[in-house]
């Protein structure tokens, strides 16, 4: 008896002494998880998710609540702590969101012209946006044309130096000159960042101006915002983003949008080639416009789902790495040659089954690293980073222990793959850890292959970097390990035909090799940011520290 006491206190000493290691896991227990990071595993999630009977996992739908049941589930069969604020046995952090859609019969604008009033028709010549918490609004004021609407003085630019737009409607172009950094560019491109500037300046409304490349680019379609929008209600009932000064929100057609310059000082072309040009040109357009609304609302909750991994260092264990990917896509919709889901297989069930496997991995490991690992798959991506942003206002960590967030959001596996992207990774120490790491999995790093797109404010990381967290995206490169496949041609070619459509199904090729060496790549990032004593830190003199950094 004595001696079986002797072993088990042995044992019992051996287990405190590892679940408290300041050491954490060896080399070699890295190598046996990314030994175990299995195609089975990540097969089995994605055609679960993906299948049509999750009926495209739109945000507040039964499809998606499915979607968020079976990623707690596989958080709770790898021994994960609930990592929510409650909601299905812990797992769930509920967000609150209220939706907005325009009554297009009870909504309208008119030009009030020198030769008489112009009444604009939707669909063929203007779009109207709900406002995101008021029912009806009205708003008659002057027209200052005011380039993309950005002030950014740091990259020595400005739309806004000498022009007033308090009390008048301001018209601008999306985007941001192409001459500005690719994160930069992005952030400034952000129409929450634009909105911030203008209304702090006076404006009371916006019209959206389309460039010339967006023109051959997007089919204008009156469904462009009549469909429904959200944004998320914070813990005292306030509406997040809204600007209640912004009195009317409306997109113009360049048919609508020539009118719209007929008695100004420039023309629409002028202004077209000033914005090709990053040139400022602001104007006073000698018009005033009308914008009128009516908006529907109604209030929902949809989960986050949030499973941790404790970290082994005492002292360590109280900083979280986090893991992001969203869980939902965009539900159902007109039947098109037999087919009503948008399935989303790569957008996002691919990410969400490479996170799952990659925690199931990092669950796998005897000692936990020393820090601590939230994977967190957030709700409501496609209306606008929503459950990533109430995450990272209303963490259900201390604030203060979120050390770094990596992104994992649509990796495409199309083609062998041998660069990778991490979107805002040059903005912190994360970027040396990144590039460092992917190599050993056969990864180069290649900056953004797509400024024109702005990703970097387009996926879940961005909400973090707005919160002063160093932050990235791990992303597929354009590089082929095939001589003969052109990744840019394939991946364009995906995006025209395939993103955000029907066909982004089971259907879609999944290179095995590729995927799996990704997911290796992802939890080698991890595991190293989590085995550092130094915690990620933002760049000295860096735009994004400086804006945003604690």
């Amino acid at each position: 008896m004595r001696t079986g006491l002797l072993i088990t206190v042995a044992i019992v000493l051996s287990l405190s002494a590892c679940s408290t290691s300041a050491d954490g896991p060896s080399e070699m227990d890295l190598e046996a998880a990314l030994a175990s990071i299995s195609r089975d595993n990540i097969q089995s999630s994605v055609t679960y998710l993906a299948a049509d009977e999750r009926e495209g996992r739109m945000t507040g739908s039964r499809g998606y609540d499915d979607a968020a049941r079976f990623v707690a589930d596989q958080f709770e069969a790898m021994g994960l702590e609930p990592g929510g604020s409650g909601g299905n046995g812990g797992w769930y952090q509920e967000v609150p969101l209220i939706t907005r859609k325009t009554d297009i019969e009870n909504s309208g604008v008119t030009l009030h012209k020198k030769g008489g009033d112009v009444v604009l028709e939707w669909g063929k010549d203007v779009v109207i946006y709900a406002d995101r918490l008021r029912e009806k609004t009205r708003v008659r004021a002057e027209v200052v044309f005011v380039g993309f609407g950005i002030h950014a003085p740091e990259l020595g630019y400005s739309d806004l130096e000498g022009i007033d737009v308090s009390g008048k409607i301001v018209a601008y172009f999306s985007g941001a000159p192409d001459t500005f950094p690719s994160t930069e560019r992005a952030h400034f491109s952000s129409g929450r960042t634009k909105a911030d500037e203008l209304v702090n300046r006076g404006a009371i409304g916006e019209i959206g101006l389309m460039s010339r490349a967006e023109e051959n680019r997007f089919t204008w379609s009156g469904n462009r915002s009549a469909r429904e929008r959200m944004a998320w209600i914070d813990e005292s009932g306030d509406v997040a983003d809204f600007h209640p000064e912004l009195l009317g929100s409306a997109d113009f057609r360049p048919n609508a949008a020539r009118q719209l310059f007929e008695e100004a000082p420039i023309t629409l072309e002028e202004a077209q080639d000033a914005r090709e040009a990053a040139r400022p040109m602001s104007r006073d357009l000698n018009i005033e416009v009308s914008i009128y609304r009516t908006s529907i609302h109604e209030r929902m909750e949809s989960p986050n789902v949030i499973g941790i991994l404790r970290g082994s260092d005492p002292k360590l264990s109280d900083e979280y790495l986090v893991y992001s990917t969203h869980l939902d896509h965009l539900g159902t919709g007109s039947v098109v040659d037999g087919d009503s889901t948008f399935n989303g297989m790569y957008d996002n069930a691919i990410g969400v089954s490479v996170t799952l496997e990659i925690a199931r991995a990092f669950a796998s490991i005897p000692v936990p690293p020393r820090r601590s690992i939230m994977f967190v798959a957030v709700t409501a991506e496609e209306r606008g980073l929503l459950g990533s942003d109430y995450f990272a206002h209303y963490p259900t960590v201390p604030r203060e222990g979120l050390v770094a967030s990596m992104n994992i959001d649509m990796p495409m596996f199309i083609f062998p793959l041998n660069t990778v992207t991490g979107y805002g990774v040059e903005h912190s120490s994360l970027e040396i850890v990144m590039t460092e790491e992917a190599l050993k999995e056969g990864f180069e790093y290649m900056p953004d292959p797509y400024p024109e797109e702005v990703y970097f404010i387009r996926s879940d990381q961005y909400s973090f970097v707005r919160q002063g967290i160093p932050s990235m995206y791990l992303a597929e490169g354009i590089g082929s390990s095939d001589p003969d496949v052109d990744g840019r041609a394939v991946l364009d070619e995906f995006f025209a035909t395939h993103y955000h459509a029907r066909t982004d199904d089971l259907s879609q090729p999944i290179v095995w090799e590729t995927a799996l060496r990704f997911t290796r790549a992802g939890l080698r990032i991890g595991f190293r940011v989590a085995m550092e004593e130094e915690r990620p830190t933002w760049k000295e003199n860096n735009f994004f520290g400086d804006k945003f950094g604690r």
